[in-house]
Formats: structure tokens, C-alpha cells, sequence
């Protein structure tokens, strides 16, 4: 019998080695490790040694194979590829063994790391990948400094003695936006266009698509009537055929010759590149003072440094320049600068701390995720404790261990990212398309190779992360007592480890849901701002008169201007409406200086005072419904024939006026040879006119209106081709722009009307990055409520379970259903309050950055109390809601049942 015995150990010890190699089930190992281990521990206690001692003899014996000891040591100190390819395998055979603990984790990971890839392939897009431009780091904005406007318009006098006297800059070309009525190419329309200088394409590395670039010589003022039409027009007008070369078309009544087509839309600083029809040459700008050296008319440069200069180096060059002449011209280019600008920075400077505020958000999210896969993991690894208890027994090592369950994890992690992939291509675009121009370069964002190496990477290391916690806990465990309780020893230090774990994902929700309502109540403070004025059923829109009248004496187009203002006034539903020009709130972007009539003339334009003007007809401020604070507004009798006058907004009334009494008083303009005189016979209201939340910061803020039919008569001739409109509707104003439409082509056909946006429309736009951030930052928050209320729910799940003897007994014992009830609820709700508690102490800390960074918040401080209430109310009834189902399961639990199963 002594002799049977130690064989047959021997041959379960083969068994058992083999059912090692073999990758034997879970079960597999438990019956045959436990019989095993009784039979050692049999063999022992014959040999007269202890019970405690004969478990312990057995273990050791268990685990002294040296072959198998070898066989690990080596594969934890050297894995080979095919150790590594057998945790791969097991791995995937253990993720497809529980399927819904793999989807449940997987679609987890998918939604940390998938609104991670979205954002960063934003930011990839938009801040690190290089301007689509050859060397495009030596491309800057090149703009006129002035003491009002830092970032000026540049006169064309001034633009040609710079580019004639730097040496700083291969290339230097400026552009303007201006508009052209297209006729006898089917319906007449009005085009978007852009008057360049001969070095834009090339500045740019743009090659046409047909034909060629301008010439230098076809710079200059009237001397050559060509033209380049978009890629977009060609195949709109022309059906993409060559021909189009060489061919005239009207434009504005005059005839230009086609000599190429090139891309319609540019990543530019400059916004009206973002589409185009038509390129011009500057020269042809159709503005009688394109020649004075004290008008901008909104001409802005781009240029290329040359190859070795820096950008300190090209603006030290170019005050030399501006230096110089301001000693030549001192009356228009004392005190002006050159302000230099990469190019790149000045394209993306509105959004770029909006972005990485993002990206650190949605950081945010992926450690909630992580968190909360962490905690599926602790609650998985009570299932496989005997599983890793066996292994551990049979002589895997703990390094041996953790890195089987990191496979795991790991390999889980790409699952997700690799869905997580899926949702952000199509989470980007939707967001894209849904706040349609807030993005600059959003036709460069992409899922490109970069982001698909940031998305392996964040999910390897989020598969590291969740793994680690877990796999450690499971590695430091104690087979032996494993075995012996069966699996129940460690589920009290697990369970403190989930809430834990809990604890955290409800701080960082805290968080993120503080950030995002801290967000959302600067909007609405926003949204109450008065901006001035009423957008309620206003629209504005852009009028082109006929081709004969974009040559006609100036009487005439006054008179054709007064038949079209009478024609709108007429139709139904029209409550007012007025002709404008350079009249749109949150459009204009240019300045004009004046001094008050009676002072001394300043020796500069740079000492003049600063002014938006509006030049506007006599319905302007009923149409807009601005309040009249002092004096009267324009009448039809302020027309060509009567003397010049001029309504002021209060802001300037109180800053150049005692006692804002400016009413009576005149202000003037013009040069050392002819000053414009304007009495003052109004002040109206402020507008905002550089957004609801930075008007009242801007340097530049006083505004004057000027009636339309004083315009000069040679200024006069450029209002044909592309005047402003503004209408009040009794109606909705979808409406009042067919009817406008309707109107115009029955006064001509050959007129043209475009560009219809509604006043809301305009004020969305100006806050349309903000607006991208709130949407963005708010989806976040709700992707981080939902899973921290399913990290509440599986905590209290697993809790419910594991103290299912604990609620058998408690029950059998006399207490009631509501009191198991309340019970599991309290346990809920205590890790809420923990959670909330630590997030609104970082949260604090986050809303106080937040307030100084870009200036995000408005109207609202750090600690809102409104803010932090509604976020602690939120948080905490999303516990109480994920506790409730776990909690209705323990108030049915069956002592009796229970305790039989027990």
C-alpha cells in the first residue's frame, strides 16, 4: 500500500503538469488540484506528521518540481515570442469565454478613448499639423500698428513702399475682400471675391489649376481688367472646360479676361477665403482712394521670411521702414508700425487654449473610464481567484502572473480603441457639421497616421492603467487560503478597493460636470446680454444693382438706391428697413479717424482719435431698433443736397464731450489739404460691436453714423456693386427673404440679392467657438455621469452579493425588507457624498483656472453655488438611482434559500 501511493501521487502530479501545459478550464484545474492536494495531505498525516504541518509539506511538494520552477523562471525572465504568443491566445479564449463582461468593458474603452482620438485628431488638424503651404513656418500676417487698432488695415501706398523697401521678405502680397455681379453666364449673380497682389498664389506655392498667376505689372491701378475665377465657379458657370481660358466675362458690367482658375477656399487668417469665386488684382479695386495713403479699405498682407531671417530680426527691419517713413510722410505714417504675426498663430489663436481645454477634459473622461473598467476587472477577479490561486500554486510566478492578466488588459484596451476609433471618425464630423464655420482648418481634421498611433498608444497605456490595480491585488494573493475558503477570502479588501475606485470616478465627474455647467451658465449670461439692438426678426442680406448702374453718374444710383428702399418698404410685412454700408454688428473690422471740431488738428493720423463708422439710412435705428439717447436720427432730408451731419453712440458722446453733451457739436476729418466737416445732431445707443463678451474691453469702441446719401460722389460709384441691407419683419424672416427676392426681381431682373443671415444668426456666430466648447465639454460630462452612476451600480451589485449571507441572516433575524433597503442605499449614497466632496474641492481649484484661462467664463465666478448645487444634486441623485435596483434585489432575498445555498 506504501508503495501504491506515492505512485499514484506521482501520476496526478503528471496530470496535473499536464493539464497546465494543456491551458486546462477553470474547472478542470479545481477538481484536479483539490484532489491533489487531499491526497498529499493524506500520504502526510500517515507519516504521523500534524494536520497544519501535512497541508504545508504538501504545498511545498506541490510546487517543487524543478523542471516546471525552471520552465517559469525562464519564460518571466527572458518571454520569448511564443510565451508571449500563448498569453495572447489565453487571453483572447478568456475575453470570449465571458462576452458580456468583454462588450461591457470594450464599449467602455470605446467611448474614453474614442472622444480622446476625436479631440486630439481636432487638435492634430487645427494646432499641430503645419499650414498646408510650403514652409510654412516662415509665413506671417503683416498688418499696420496703429494706438487704436494694433491689428489695422494697410493703405496700398504704404503697402507698395514696403514691399518696395524690406529686405526681410521673399514674398509679400496683401488682399481685400470686395464682390462682383456676374451677368450674361446664365442668372445674374453676385460672387464672393478677393483682390490680391501678384505674390499671393506664389507666396503660397499655389500653382493654378489652369492657366497662370498674375503678373507684376498687372499690380498697378487700372491697367489691366483680368481676373481668376474658383474651381468652384469654373464648374458651376463654365462645366469645367478649358476654354474658359481667354474667354470675357462681366463682371459689374465690365468685361474681364479669365486667366485662371485656382482653389476657391484657403486657410488664411483672412476669413473671406474660406469661399471664394473670383481673384482680381488689387489695382483693380474698384475705390477711388485706393491711392491715399491715409485709407486702409481692409487691406491686410501676408508674407514669406526669407530663408535664414527670424521673425525678431524681419520686425526690427520693417520699424525701420515704417520709421522711415514716417519721417517722409509724417502726417499719414507718424506713430504707424508693421505688427508681424506667424501665420499659423494668428489662424488658430481663438481656439487654441479652447482645444487643449478640451483635450485636458476629455483626459478626464478616459480616467473615468479607466476607473470604471478597473473596477469590472476587481469584480472579475474574485470569479478567477481560484484559477490564479491554482496557477500560483503549480509554480507560476507573480511576475509570471501580471504579465498574463496586463495581456489581458492590454489586449481588451485595443478592442476598445479600436471601436473607439470607429465612434470618433464619426463623432468628429457630426460635430463639425454641426457648428458649421466655428473651426478653422476643420477641412484638415482627419484620422491620419498620427492619430492612429496616439489612439494605440492611450489604449495601451489605459490598458496598463486599469490593469495594473487589479492584477497587482491578484498577484500579492495568497493561494493557499485561497483554495481553502474557496475563493471567498479576498472579497472584503476587493469590495473596499471597488468603492474606492467609485470614490474617484464620482470626484473626476464632479469635475468635468463643473467645468461644463460653469460653461453652459456663461452662455445663458451671455444669451441675456443686450447686445445694443434687437435681432429679432432682422435680416440682412447684400444688394447688386443692374450692370448699367455700376457705371452710372451718382445721381442716378442715389435715385436707383431710393426705388429699391421704397420697393422693400412696400412689401407685406415689412416693418422697416435701411440701406447700410459697413453697418453690421460683429462684421466690421476697420477704423477711421476723426478729431473734435474746434480742438487743435492733431499732427498725425496716429494722435487722431479712433471710430467705427456706420454709414446707414434714415430707418437704421428703427430698423435695428437701437434707443436714440439725445438729439434726432437721419431724415430723407439728410441727402446730398443738405449740410453734413452725424449721430454719435454714447460711448464716444461721454469720452470726447463734457459731460456726454455732444449734441450741437461737430467732428471732422480729412487730411493737412481738405477737412470733412459733421454736426453732430444725435446720440444713440453703444452696440456691441466686437462680440457680447469682449466689446466692453476693446480699445476700440466709438461709433458714428453717417447718412447713406451724403456718401460722396466719388465714393458713390462702389455702391452698386455691393451695397448692404438690413430689414425688420412683422413675420418670420425665411419668409421675408423669398419675398425680398420676389421684389427685386420684379424692380429688375437683373439685380441681384445674396447672402441672407439673420441678426441671431450673426450673434451665434460670434459665438460659435464658445458654443463648440459648451457642446463638446457638456457630452463629456454626460459620457462621465453615465459611467460613474454604472461604476455606483456595480459596486453596490457586487456588494449586494457578496453580503448575501450577511442579508439572509439579517432578514431571518426580524429586520424588515426597508431596512435592507435603506441599507443598501445608505452605502450608495456614503460613496456619493465621499465623491462629491473631493470632486468639489478639485473642482474649485478647476473652475478658478478655468475663469482666468481665455476668459472662458462670463457673468459667473468660480464657485457659482448654483453651479456646484445643481452638479452635487445631479451626481448624487444618479447614485441613488444606480443603487436602486441592487437595492430592490436585497430586500428579496430568501433566507431560507440562501442559507441552504450557503
Amino acid at each position: 500500500m506504501n508503495n501504491f501511493i506515492p505512485s499514484r501521487i506521482r501520476a496526478l502530479i503528471s496530470r496535473v503538469r499536464g493539464l497546465f501545459h494543456s491551458r486546462a478550464t477553470d474547472s478542470d484545474f479545481a477538481e484536479e488540484l483539490d484532489s491533489h492536494l487531499q491526497l498529499l495531505t493524506d500520504e502526510n498525516i500517515r507519516r504521523g506528521l500534524s494536520p497544519d504541518e501535512a497541508k504545508r509539506q504538501a504545498r511545498l511538494k506541490l510546487g517543487s518540481a524543478s523542471q516546471l520552477r525552471q520552465s517559469h523562471h525562464d519564460q518571466r525572465t527572458f518571454p520569448s515570442l511564443e510565451s508571449v504568443g500563448q498569453d495572447i491566445r489565453f487571453a483572447l479564449r478568456m475575453l470570449r469565454k465571458n462576452p458580456g463582461f468583454t462588450v461591457v468593458a470594450a464599449l467602455t474603452l470605446a467611448l474614453g478613448i474614442g472622444a480622446n482620438t476625436a479631440i486630439f485628431s481636432v487638435v492634430n488638424g487645427v494646432l499641430l499639423n503645419p499650414l498646408p503651404y510650403p514652409d510654412p513656418d516662415r509665413l506671417v500676417t503683416v498688418d499696420a500698428s496703429k494706438p487704436n487698432f494694433p491689428s489695422g488695415s494697410i493703405s496700398y501706398p504704404n503697402f507698395l513702399d514696403w514691399h518696395r523697401m524690406n529686405q526681410c521678405f521673399s514674398f509679400f502680397a496683401v488682399s481685400r475682400a470686395t464682390g462682383y455681379l456676374l451677368t450674361g453666364a446664365g442668372a445674374s449673380e453676385e460672387l464672393n471675391a478677393a483682390a490680391v497682389t501678384s505674390d499671393f498664389f506664389p507666396l503660397l506655392g499655389i500653382k493654378p489649376v489652369l492657366g497662370r498667376n498674375f503678373a507684376p505689372e498687372e499690380d498697378q491701378i487700372g491697367v489691366s481688367h483680368v481676373v481668376a475665377i474658383s474651381t468652384g465657379l469654373w464648374q458651376r458657370k463654365f462645366g469645367g472646360s478649358p476654354a474658359v481660358i481667354g474667354r470675357e466675362i462681366s463682371l459689374d458690367g465690365k468685361g474681364y479676361t479669365v486667366i485662371g482658375v485656382f482653389p476657391g477656399h484657403l486657410d488664411l487668417p483672412m476669413g473671406y477665403f474660406n469661399s471664394l469665386d473670383v481673384y482680381t488684382p488689387l489695382g483693380e479695386f474698384p475705390n477711388p482712394v485706393i491711392g491715399n495713403r491715409l485709407a486702409g479699405l481692409g487691406i491686410h498682407g501676408i508674407a514669406r521670411l526669407k530663408s535664414g531671417v527670424t521673425l525678431d530680426q524681419a520686425r526690427a527691419q520693417m520699424q525701420s521702414v515704417t520709421g522711415e517713413l514716417a519721417r517722409i510722410y509724417p502726417e499719414a505714417d507718424n506713430g504707424m508700425g508693421a505688427a508681424l504675426t506667424p501665420m499659423k498663430e494668428r489662424i488658430v489663436r481663438n481656439v487654441h487654449s479652447l482645444l487643449l481645454l478640451l483635450l485636458g477634459a476629455v483626459g478626464f473622461v478616459l480616467l473615468i473610464a479607466c476607473v470604471n473598467v478597473a473596477n469590472l476587472l476587481l469584480g472579475r477577479a474574485n470569479a478567477r481567484s481560484r484559477e490564479i490561486a491554482m496557477r500560483s500554486a503549480l509554480g507560476a510566478s507573480p511576475a509570471r502572473l501580471l504579465r498574463q492578466i496586463l495581456t489581458e488588459s492590454a489586449l481588451l484596451a485595443l478592442i476598445g480603441g479600436a471601436a473607439g476609433v470607429a465612434l470618433a471618425s464619426a463623432g468628429t464630423q457630426t460635430a463639425l457639421a454641426a457648428l458649421p464655420g466655428t473651426l478653422p482648418r476643420a477641412g484638415e481634421v482627419s484620422i491620419d497616421a498620427r492619430v492612429l498611433l496616439f489612439s494605440v498608444l492611450i489604449s495601451l497605456c489605459a490598458g496598463i492603467l486599469f490593469g495594473m490595480f487589479p492584477a497587482m491585488r491578484i498577484a500579492r494573493g495568497n493561494s493557499y487560503e485561497t483554495l481553502k475558503e474557496g475563493g471567498r477570502g479576498a472579497g472584503g479588501p476587493r469590495h473596499r478597493a471597488q468603492r474606492t475606485l467609485v470614490t474617484v470616478q464620482m470626484a473626476l465627474a464632479v469635475v468635468l460636470l463643473t467645468g461644463a455647467g460653469l460653461l453652459i451658465r456663461s452662455l445663458a449670461q451671455l444669451s441675456n446680454v443686450n447686445p445694443g439692438f434687437d435681432p429679432n426678426r432682422v435680416v440682412t442680406f447684400n444688394l447688386a444693382l443692374p450692370p448699367q448702374m455700376m457705371h452710372a453718374p451718382p445721381a442716378v444710383i442715389r435715385q436707383t438706391l431710393r426705388n429699391f428702399d421704397s420697393t422693400m418698404a412696400a412689401i407685406p410685412g415689412v416693418e422697416a428697413e435701411s440701406l447700410s454700408w459697413g453697418a453690421i454688428p460683429m462684421s466690421n473690422e476697420d477704423d477711421e479717424s476723426f478729431w473734435v471740431c474746434g480742438q487743435p488738428r492733431p499732427a498725425s493720423e496716429s494722435q487722431m482719435y479712433g471710430m467705427i463708422d456706420y454709414i446707414v439710412g434714415p430707418d437704421y435705428l428703427k430698423t435695428m431698433r437701437i434707443p436714440l439717447r439725445a438729439g434726432r436720427f437721419f431724415t430723407t432730408d439728410d441727402n446730398e443736397h443738405s449740410r453734413p451731419v452725424a449721430v454719435v453712440d454714447e460711448v464716444l458722446a461721454r469720452k470726447y464731450f463734457p459731460n456726454g453733451n455732444a449734441v450741437g457739436q461737430s467732428i471732422c476729418q480729412g487730411d493737412a489739404t481738405r477737412t470733412f466737416t459733421s454736426e453732430i445732431v444725435g446720440v444713440a445707443g453703444h452696440v456691441s460691436q466686437w462680440g457680447l463678451d469682449t466689446d466692453a474691453s476693446n480699445s476700440l469702441r466709438s461709433q458714428v453714423y453717417f447718412p447713406f446719401m451724403q456718401m460722396p460722389d466719388n465714393l458713390m460709384s462702389v455702391v452698386p456693386s455691393n451695397t448692404g441691407v438690413v430689414v425688420r419683419s412683422s413675420e418670420d424672416v425665411i419668409g421675408s427673404a423669398e419675398s425680398i427676392r420676389g421684389a427685386s426681381d420684379r424692380l429688375d431682373s437683373e439685380e441681384a440679392v445674396s447672402g441672407f443671415r439673420t441678426m441671431h444668426q450673426i450673434i451665434e456666430g460670434s459665438l460659435a467657438p464658445r458654443r463648440f466648447v459648451v457642446m463638446l465639454l457638456g457630452a463629456f460630462a454626460a459620457v462621465a455621469l453615465v459611467l460613474a452612476g454604472i461604476g455606483v451600480y456595480g459596486v453596490i451589485s457586487y456588494g449586494v452579493v457578496q453580503r448575501t449571507h450577511e442579508i439572509s441572516v439579517r432578514i431571518a433575524l426580524g429586520a424588515h425588507p426597508r431596512d435592507v433597503f435603506r441599507l443598501v442605499i445608505g452605502e450608495g449614497l456614503r460613496l456619493a457624498l465621499i465623491g462629491v466632496g473631493i470632486g468639489l474641492l478639485v473642482a474649485f481649484v478647476f473652475a478658478r483656472l478655468l475663469g482666468s484661462f481665455s476668459q472662458l467664463l462670463y457673468g459667473v465666478g468660480s464657485g457659482d453655488p448654483v453651479t456646484l448645487s445643481a452638479v452635487s444634486l445631479v451626481l448624487i441623485g444618479a447614485a441613488l438611482l444606480a443603487c436602486y435596483v441592487p437595492a430592490r434585489k436585497a430586500m428579496r432575498v430568501d433566507p431560507v434559500t440562501a442559507m441552504r445555498c450557503e
